[in-house]
């Protein structure tokens, strides 16, 4: 069995992004209902940065630089954080973290009450809202083509998994076995609709028909 292509992913308000090691692919569906569907390859790679220390931040630097590329292609993608109330939620929380890291407060007490409120702007931008059900879809298509099989909303390599353990582990009596899927579970994914579904199985037979023509079906 070959090796499956490592894959990343973005819900966006009306759509889904995959990207691979090399290229990027993106989905939406338009106000009057077409499925429009564009591609390109990566500007910056984080998988072809040697540093263990480096990678991390290339990988949040390989992101952002998909979306110029994403909105130029696609003029009709919704970004996720676009809408004005997370944006005031997104300096709402800046603001906030510096406030909290100005206290006396222990350092570990500090850095849960920030890891709190900077989950602020993504449940604005997720919670009952179609970059939710987009955002399950994305985890349903991706995980279903590593794992050769139906998958949950809940994906294991989700953001929630770091911020979870940490939000569990230093409040004492919580009673969450599972916290990243928890946070999935209930604020960050809803059931995309068969539509949704199809916007981000495009989006993932697009990257990889780029990446690896043999894994696209």
């Amino acid at each position: 069995m070959s090796e499956k292509t490592r894959l990343g992913g973005m819900a966006l308000a009306n759509g889904v992004l995959v990207h691979g090691p090399r290229y990027w692919a993106c989905a939406v569906r338009t106000g009057d209902g077409t499925l429009e569907v564009a591609s390109g390859e990566k500007a910056v790679r984080a998988s072809e940065v040697s540093s263990d220390l480096l990678r991390g931040p290339a990988r949040v630097v390989e992101v952002f630089a998909l979306l110029p590329a994403v909105r130029r292609r696609l003029p009709d993608a919704k970004l996720p954080f676009e809408r004005p109330r997370v944006a005031v939620a997104m300096l709402g929380t800046a603001l906030a973290s510096r406030a909290i890291r100005a206290t006396r407060l222990r350092p570990g007490v500090q850095e849960t009450l920030v890891a709190l409120v900077a989950l602020a702007p993504a449940a604005l931008a997720l919670r009952g809202t179609a970059l939710a059900e987009y955002h399950g879809a994305e985890h349903i298509s991706i995980g279903s083509y590593e794992h050769g099989e139906r998958r949950p909303r809940e994906h294991e390599r989700c953001g929630s998994h770091v911020v979870g353990p940490l939000l569990v582990t230093t409040a004492a009596g919580s009673t969450l076995a599972r916290p990243g899927q928890e946070l999935q579970d209930r604020v960050l994914t809803a059931e995309p609709t068969p539509d949704q579904l199809e916007v981000a199985q495009a989006a993932l037979e697009e990257c990889l028909r780029l990446e690896r023509p043999g894994d696209a079906r």
